[in-house]
């Protein structure tokens, strides 16, 4: 099946441009838009897509908030928010993962980086941005040096096979890489990272990224 794709975006003319290019996709299909927070959170509990591309700045609501609210919708299957943004200094980077948003991506990616995106956030798996993924470690460093980390009591239920597989995790790696760097099947991969996630209520990487380096499982470096 064709996964579905809400767009909203404040310009008409990003809407229009991202529409065309991913249903020229043969496995996307675009089912709406949005010109705004609120119109997006109303079509978005209408239409269920597979996947909102979420603008960060828009009039009547901002993207954070859409995002938020639709997220805490629980819808089944999933909705998953994949945040747009056209410049790489937004604030609210880390908000939005932290509420569950499966990734940034900036608006000046190329096309087959947009289209990848909408399909590895589609699949259940999170995607930043490199430039985004080392200001998310920044902002993180800086927290916890403002206020020091504590392991997050979560993490002791982990096994530690299951611990080295959420450094890794945090460290961006895909399955089929942290299969080859344990020598073990990716299936046996898969079956950790959603053991993982159950223990710690996570719902995808992005998240996964965020409780590893608050907890202090991971630094920078």
């Amino acid at each position: 099946m064709a996964i579905t794709v809400l767009i909203a975006d404040d310009q008409a003319m990003v809407r229009q441009g991202f529409g065309a290019l991913l249903a020229a996709q043969p496995d996307i299909s675009v089912v709406g838009d949005a010109q705004d927070g609120k119109i997006a959170v109303a079509e978005a509990k209408r239409l269920r897509p597979d996947v909102v591309l979420m603008d960060v700045r828009m009039p009547e609501m901002n993207g954070l908030d859409a995002a938020r609210l639709i997220l805490a919708a629980g819808f089944e299957p999933p909705v998953r928010v994949l945040m747009l943004t056209t410049f790489d200094i937004d604030d609210y980077v880390y908000e939005a993962l932290s509420i569950g948003a499966s990734g940034f991506l900036l608006k000046d990616a190329p096309a087959e980086e947009l289209v990848r995106a909408v399909r590895v956030v589609a699949d259940g798996q999170a995607l930043l941005a490199p430039t985004v993924t080392r200001r998310l470690i920044a902002d993180v460093t800086r927290r916890r040096s403002a206020a020091r980390a504590k392991p997050a009591p979560a993490l002791t239920s982990l096994t530690p096979r299951e611990r080295e597989v959420l450094e890794l995790i945090a460290k961006g790696m895909s399955n089929t890489e942290i299969a080859e760097s344990l020598f073990v099947a990716e299936q046996t991969v898969k079956t950790h990272v959603s053991k993982v996630f159950s223990k710690l209520n996570l719902r995808d990487r992005a998240q996964a990224v965020v409780l590893a380096y608050e907890s202090g499982l991971v630094t920078p470096g």
